[in-house]
């Protein structure tokens, strides 16, 4: 007997014994007979969606955290028992070696299009992949980033490692504490402008209608002077930037340049001594954790509305 929910489905034995799961992952279906055993995931905010799930005893390992961002002491807690397979982008014969099961990545977190590492290339090695929802944009057409991507993302995991009941608690949990958060804060006259800046002096790198930010940002009651930039993440022109006059500036902070020296580039410059964002220097910076889809979406999305009303 077969049940739908939603981009699941599940197939029961007599007796209610799941003995096969499907989800949708970007334009695939991917069916499951049992729940991997032997997972790893990539990226700092993929894995904490499974420190969360409590999947830790099912996964080999994880991949892409080290080589671009330094783990807090509550992730370094969650992945102690787990070794880094690889400091950025995993190769196939990393994962193959750790006799994984499941690949939990995206692309461009993770893997490329065309390149060594896909669901594809792994298939024949027994590797089963599941692909963030966010990054489905640069293999076909979605709907623009909202939150419901990484709650998307939780409900599918708990479907593939048996653990639903799991994430609907999770989920709903989630949803409370935005819904009484915001019963708390004086609604919004208007929307005000936001500008993500990640990185990049000559050019900005942003993100566009199909990034998280552009739902943390919405969820906040904000809006995104990029939400029309047909991309996830990209590069602009500064010229839009200034056409467009961001009230309020997110910095993501990671990497080798700090948020504080992209602070000060931005408030240094002539060319935007005149944006509103600068003038009354309204900034909020979100970690990349905060800023990729992720359980600290909702730590992110209340920081980005106090922001937005602060004065």
């Amino acid at each position: 007997m077969k049940f739908f929910f939603g981009s699941i489905a599940l197939t029961l034995m007599a007796g209610g014994a799941m003995a096969q799961t499907t989800v949708q992952s970007c334009d695939r279906s991917v069916t499951f007979d049992a729940p991997p055993q032997a997972a790893v995931s990539n990226d700092v905010n993929l894995t904490e969606m499974m420190l969360v799930l409590g999947l830790t005893d099912q996964m080999v390992g994880y991949t892409g955290i080290s080589g671009w961002n330094k783990l807090d002491p509550d992730m370094t807690a969650g992945v102690a028992a787990l070794p880094e397979l690889s400091e950025k982008y995993p190769s196939r014969e990393v994962l193959i070696g750790a006799d994984a099961d499941f690949f939990f990545a995206g692309w461009n977190y993770g893997m490329r299009v065309g390149g060594e590492v896909t669901p594809q290339s792994l298939a024949p090695f027994g590797i089963q992949v599941y692909e963030l929802t966010e990054s489905c944009i640069h293999i076909g057409e979605k709907a623009a980033a909202t939150m419901d991507d990484m709650y998307n993302d939780l409900r599918n995991l708990g479907a593939i490692f048996d653990v639903s009941d799991r994430a609907e608690a999770l989920i709903a949990g989630y949803e409370a504490e935005l819904s009484a958060f915001f019963a708390s804060l004086p609604a919004l006259e208007t929307a005000p402008r936001v500008f993500v800046y990640d990185s990049g002096e000559d050019a900005p790198f942003t993100a566009g209608r199909y990034a998280m930010p552009n739902a943390l940002i919405e969820a906040a009651g904000g809006v995104n002077i990029m939400n029309d930039f047909d991309k996830s993440w990209a590069t602009v022109g500064w010229e839009a930037v200034v056409e467009r006059n961001p009230q309020v500036i997110i910095i993501v902070n990671y990497g080798e340049v700090t948020a504080d020296q992209k602070r000060e580039f931005m408030m240094s410059n002539p060319a935007f001594a005149n944006l509103d964002a600068v003038k009354n220097d309204r900034f909020v910076v979100l970690e990349y954790v905060e800023a990729t889809p992720g359980p600290r979406n909702i730590a992110a999305v209340k920081k980005l509305a106090a922001g937005l009303r602060a004065n």
